[in-house]
């Protein structure tokens, strides 16, 4: 899965970053290589979230499923 980053350069010095395409996910690393680092956790962290749970009866079936 690929995902878009738009990185700024922070005013107080490093960097912080923040991904569109999930609502809330941000990050900051004082370097470049620890802001990537950060990314990939905050990535993982937003993704991992059950926002909610999902109303199932008894035909339907839950999947796990890896991108």
């Amino acid at each position: 899965m690929k995902v878009k980053v738009v990185v700024h350069e922070a005013e107080e010095g490093g960097f912080w970053a923040e991904v569109p395409g999930i609502p809330g996910c941000a990050t900051q690393g004082d370097t470049f290589p620890e802001l990537l680092t950060n990314l990939y956790e905050a990535v993982e962290g937003c993704l991992s979230v059950d926002v909610s749970s999902a109303k199932k009866t008894d035909r339907d079936q839950i999947v796990e499923i890896a991108v």
